[in-house]
């Protein structure tokens, strides 16, 4: 196999697509389903870093090849870094989004600190060592849902220098901005430079 193959330890397709629109054509990556692979791997950790080593580690366990994984939280300033690890169950187990956005806002009522920030870790397993990399996007989080476009949070957070939402943006005017492509961009140039 192609030592540039990678495996996305991920389920979420939102963030397949979203990798892979900053990727290109320079690696080609495969999804867990596509490596055969059918299980939903836990998140049991407090912090980004260690949920995203657990997901990239289980996958080389069980396929020996070269693999990586993400975990993003959304961090609210006033909320003392809230959702942060918990962003995808923040309302409780059952992932939804809406329910996480409708937890969030409720508990910025009143505040006038909006910042936030998105904050991405990529774990590769690379010839059987790890490597970290990590994206951070700063904004704040607006009062009402603009936009349905992304996923999660992209409907209240608006970036740094930007005048609309994650979730009225393209992928590629995300791009420009995102925590997940800054993250990513380090993971190609690494990978650029062991050919």
């Amino acid at each position: 196999m192609d030592r540039s193959t990678l495996i996305f330890a991920t389920n979420n397709q939102h963030k397949v697509d979203e990798i892979k629109t900053v990727i290109g054509n320079k690696l080609h990556i495969i999804t867990m389903k596509e490596a055969g692979i059918e299980i939903d791997i836990p998140e049991p950790h407090d912090t980004l870093e260690a949920n995203a080593t657990e997901k990239s580690s289980t996958i080389h366990r069980l396929t020996k090849r070269n693999c990586f994984s993400e975990d993003t939280g959304l961090e609210v300033e006033a909320l003392n870094g809230e959702p942060g690890v918990k962003s995808a169950r923040y309302a409780g187990d059952g992932r939804n989004f809406q329910a996480n956005i409708d937890k969030l806002l409720f508990k910025l009522e009143g505040k006038n600190n909006r910042k936030a920030r998105f904050r991405t870790v990529i774990s590769l397993i690379w010839n059987k060592m790890e490597y970290l990399f990590e994206g951070v996007c700063d904004g704040s989080i607006i009062e009402d849902q603009k936009g349905n476009q992304g996923f999660g949070y992209d409907p209240v957070f608006i970036p740094d220098g930007a005048e609309k939402t994650f979730g009225e943006m393209s992928r590629e005017e995300k791009n420009k901005y995102s925590h997940r492509r800054k993250a990513t961009d380090k993971l190609i140039t690494f990978l650029q430079n062991q050919q």
